[in-house]
């Protein structure tokens, strides 16, 4: 079990032709955005903005803007001949496989997981004893009813110790404020206890089954947006009880000698076994955390001794923990990290022992086994899996691995042998596999059922390296089918993230062979700002050095076209959230480069995130216009003020959800309106609104399907593909 808990702001991950001029011309234009210049100075510097007013997300007249875009694309893209089929095309691939099961974890003798049937439209919840044991569905999303046009969506869960309980959060039309609920697992009936602001989940339990949450704070009506994830606290929650009077054990103000800053996100939990609770406290998305550690006696009477074990300074970044032993993932002195011990008997960080040390694999990963630590850890586009015995002096040894594959996840509890791990490639969907120690073999768990279409032969993933413009190498990745010509007219995808530290991994999904089979290629641009090389690959792409992250893209696109895979007419940049920023900054610096571009819920106005309502905990990634550094740094990866007047664009498709609460719609809406008002090209410039959507976290499958489907029928349109 890991002790990091989800701070809802970084990635989600989300990968998710010509009409005729008869078509094209027969709808009325988008609805042209009033322009209300507003100039802000600063530190000398004048920026203007003409869209100021798509702030406020209430006010009519933006509200009618945003619904006429809306209106205005879902007629141009529903008009594009064979849109229907594509859809058709990505349910049937889709659909193919009886269910898709994610999110394992493992609770002494038994585990949970998410899944969805190939028949329903959102995954559920489901338990059983042991890996053989009986599946029960616990909690059913789809059963619940929600306001009209809205539907419910699980965002996180927690059993308790015991698995007498089950925590989890649900919330409404995608916008992720999760509202606390807890069900009697044998019974399957609710306990009655309901806590609303419960965003930052999953919660910790004690040995005695109550909750140890995170709770945002109550705002006024008239509160900024900004103030909405500052003073956040964890509480501990009787079952049954009040949670009004639930008292607060961690948080700003609130233990003595415990200092936090009111932007920091706390969280607690126990081990089983353990004499220790642990708390965590980030600084918004800022990886390095602050580790404090009391004891369970302590805990017990609501008024924890919190002894800081780990400071932002030792570059601690994952933790997990068994007995008195907390294992540690730092790249202190070590940019591809290594894995510490630290004996909690005796919590002095200087004497630690290194368990994993650094090598030129990046460790990406720690779970806490009865038997064993199991680290992972990343080469390239595969992963292999190290056991560490808890023996003194004990070596790491490699578990032998299925395939050539990429894991994404670990499971394990300190109460049981073994791990479960998750294994897939780029060319492979691939499944869940438990390692036994006592037998050292390997098994597929059967969690996940392979579908026809999950391991197909036809397609093919090439890794090169491309020289940037400063003469490192960026990693770029290529799926396509076998035999493909390379004669420069495929239509071709590049995607690209680059942001927080996080890695393009392998993925494959079958609801992408509309697009591989019709001569697509895929591209993945590993871009600096992502951990693929570690931290200092991270750091590559980070506040000031940011542009290496659309200027790496810039140069992998350069390349597939000089290597005759694609050519400018027939290609495309696609990213989402902070990768709005790599698709923004390289169409507004090389529009000539691409002939699309698919911009999903991105980042574009840089300058004003930070008055949004994820805007606080964001500034450790990006920094802060109250710095002249920052106001640099986040002047220059800001898309919307790199729009020139008079520019020729490619085609784009911007997507965003109205209930964001990661990146404001208006992001969205402020970028359009620029490209409409800018762009000489004459290529279309398109708003897709989703009014039961946000940042694509608890959308259902069949709002994945038709936002995929929309985005190949509209490239393919550009591309001038045969049929579209």
């Amino acid at each position: 079990m890991s002790l990091r808990r989800s701070i809802p702001f970084p990635r989600v991950t989300a990968l998710l032709c010509a009409l005729t001029a008869s078509v094209a011309t027969a709808q009325t234009k988008p609805h042209v955005a009033p322009v209300k210049d507003v100039t802000d100075t600063y530190f000398g510097v004048a920026v203007t903005d003409p869209y100021r007013y798509m702030e406020d997300m209430k006010d009519p007249e933006v509200v009618a803007w945003m619904k006429a875009q809306a209106d205005y694309t879902r007629v141009v893209i529903d008009r594009i001949p064979q849109r229907a089929v594509l859809l058709s095309e990505i349910q049937k691939y889709g659909d193919a496989a009886p269910s898709r099961t994610f999110g394992i974890q493992v609770n002494g003798n038994h585990i949970y997981y998410y899944k969805r049937l190939a028949s329903e439209n959102i995954p559920k919840l489901y338990g059983r004893k042991g890996i053989g044991g009986k599946e029960r569905l616990l909690v059913d999303p789809e059963a619940m009813k929600g306001p009209e046009n809205q539907h419910y969506a699980i965002d996180w869960f927690s059993p308790s110790p015991d698995n007498k309980y089950v925590a989890y959060g649900l919330s409404l039309g995608g916008s992720e404020q999760s509202v606390l609920h807890v069900k009697n697992v044998a019974t399957g009936k609710e306990t009655g206890d309901l806590i609303d602001r419960a965003n930052f989940g999953p919660p910790g339990w004690t040995s005695d089954n109550r909750l140890l949450y995170n709770r945002l704070q109550k705002l006024a009506p008239d509160a900024p947006p900004a103030e909405k994830y500052v003073n956040s606290r964890v509480y501990l929650h009787p079952l049954g009880s009040d949670p009004e009077k639930d008292v607060a054990i961690l948080g700003p103000g609130v233990a003595p000698g415990v200092t936090i800053d009111p932007a920091s996100i706390p969280s607690a939990a126990t081990i089983p076994g353990s004499r220790h609770a642990v708390g965590v406290v980030a600084n918004g998305v800022e990886r390095e955390q602050t580790i404090y550690v009391a004891t369970i006696e302590s805990l017990a009477a609501g008024k924890p001794d919190w002894k800081k074990v780990v400071d932002p300074s030792d570059d601690v970044t994952d933790l997990t923990l068994i007995g008195d032993d907390l294992y540690l993932l730092s790249h202190k002195g070590a940019s591809r990290f290594k894995v510490l011990k630290l004996d909690l008997k005796e919590p002095d960080l200087a004497k630690a022992s290194m368990v994993v040390p650094p090598s030129e694999s990046v460790v990406t990963g720690l779970a806490a086994a009865k038997d064993a630590l199991y680290v992972r850890r990343m080469n390239g586009s595969t992963s292999d899996l190290l056991r560490v015995p808890y023996t003194a002096d004990a070596k790491p040894v490699a578990v032998t691995l299925p395939f050539d594959a990429d894991i994404p996840a670990l499971a394990a509890d300190a109460r049981v042998q073994g791990v479960i791990y998750e294994a897939g490639a780029w060319t492979r969907y691939g499944g869940f596999y438990s390692y036994d120690p006592r037998t050292s073999r390997i098994t597929d768990t059967g969690l996940q059922p392979q579908g026809p279409y999950d391991n197909l032969d036809e397609l093919v993933a090439t890794e090169v390296k491309v020289p940037s413009r400063d003469g490192t190498l960026v990693p770029l990745s290529i799926v396509y089918r076998k035999g493909l010509k390379l004669d420069g007219a495929n239509p071709t995808i590049l995607y690209g993230y680059g942001a927080y530290g996080i890695s393009q991994t392998p993925v494959y999904r079958p609801t992408f062979l509309p697009w591989f089979r019709r001569g697509g290629i895929l591209a993945f641009a590993h871009v600096r700002g992502g951990g693929e090389y570690g931290q200092d690959w991270y750091k590559g792409g980070y506040k000031a050095t940011k542009p290496n992250t659309w200027k790496d893209a810039i140069a992998c696109t350069e390349w597939l076209i000089a290597n005759r895979y694609t050519a400018t007419p027939r290609l495309a940049i696609m990213g989402g959230s902070a990768g709005g920023i790599l698709v923004g900054r390289s169409i507004t610096e090389r529009p000539d480069l691409f002939g699309a571009a698919n911009d999903m819920v991105p980042v574009s106005d840089s300058l004003r995130v930070e008055l949004s309502a994820s805007g606080v905990p964001n500034i450790p990634e990006f920094g802060s216009v109250k710095t002249e550094e920052g106001f640099k740094a986040l002047y220059a990866m800001s898309s919307y003020h790199h729009v020139k007047d008079g520019t020729a664009y490619p085609a784009t498709l911007v997507t965003t959800g109205i209930n964001d609460p990661r990146v404001d719609a208006w992001e969205a809406g402020k970028m359009v309106a620029r490209l409409q008002a800018a762009s000489t090209s004459g290529k279309p410039v398109l708003l897709r609104v989703d009014y039961d959507a946000g940042h694509g976290i608890g959308s259902t499958k069949k709002q994945a399907y038709e936002q995929l489907a929309d985005v190949f029928a509209f490239l393919f349109w550009q591309f001038g593909v045969r049929g579209f």
